[in-house]
């Protein structure tokens, strides 16, 4: 099986927290998590000609292309057993309502999570 790339605020201690959950419960060899201040991370966006300053999404790069905001985090939430219930649920939400909530939570996180200079999972 090929991994799927995540993409994340590496510096979002709310990013932080949802990668450190998916490195424990994701079925090992399911993902790889890049940090977008990463130099792969870097490239990544340019090569889709998105910001490289900031990121305000999740993003997942699978076989099916480049997905992001709630259907990327829910793409993600269906390769965790114990949370595809989640994401089951979640996609009945229409898309519109899904994306406005994401994007209200994203605008926010910094101010409702915290920041740290680095990111503050170790990568190889």
């Amino acid at each position: 099986m090929e991994r799927s790339t995540i993409v994340f605020d590496g510096e979002c201690n709310l990013c932080n927290g949802v990668i450190g959950q998916l490195l424990k419960y994701a079925p090992q060899e399911q993902f790889t998590m890049v940090p977008f201040q990463s130099p792969y991370g870097q490239e990544l966006l340019e090569k889709e000609g998105m910001d490289t300053s900031q990121l305000n999404t999740v993003i997942l790069f699978d076989m099916d292309g480049m997905h992001m905001y709630s259907d990327g985090f829910l793409r993600i939430l269906t390769a965790i057993p114990a949370w595809k219930w989640v994401a089951n649920v979640g996609i009945r939400i229409p898309r519109p309502v899904r994306d406005t909530v994401y994007k209200l939570a994203a605008a926010n996180r910094v101010r409702w999570f915290g920041k740290s200079g680095t990111c503050t999972l170790q990568f190889s």
